[in-house]
């Protein structure tokens, strides 16, 4: 099944997307955009170009497990996502993503804008991976 991630953020938003074996995620785009009327649309329409058969949405949680606005955020975007295509939604923790993201790109020694515009594409890819090992490993 293709499967869809999305790190939400307030002017960038990561998406990424596994292959049919649901094996391994990869990074798909980032979306540039502050409303969130257009970013819906522009997130519709990346669930149809990707053929995703479910999209994993990352849920901002803080670190002691509560939920802020950001979380609330997250869960009206899933179910909007759901409510337009048709498609179903799971939302996935993504505490931690960002941090391993920025990790990652130390590691490829990723600096300056390209690092600003990409860390988001690369959260999303953890954020979609930890759904894909978590779904491998409850089978």
């Amino acid at each position: 099944m293709i499967i869809m991630s999305v790190d939400l953020g307030k002017a960038r938003t990561g998406v990424a997307v596994c292959d049919k074996m649901e094996f391994l995620a990869s990074p798909y785009t980032v979306i540039f955009e502050k409303s969130p009327t257009k970013l819906m649309d522009k997130l519709c329409a990346a669930v149809q170009e990707t053929k995703a058969e479910l999209v994993v949405v990352g849920l901002p949680k803080n670190m002691d497990g509560t939920e802020g606005e950001s979380a609330q955020n997250a869960r009206k975007t899933a179910a909007e996502i759901t409510e337009r295509t048709g498609i179903k939604t799971f939302l996935q923790d993504e505490r931690g993503t960002t941090i391993t993201a920025h990790n990652f790109l130390n590691t490829t020694n990723t600096r300056g804008k390209k690092r600003k515009n990409i860390v988001d594409e690369v959260a999303a890819t953890i954020i979609l991976q930890d759904f894909l090992n978590m779904r491998h490993n409850n089978l």
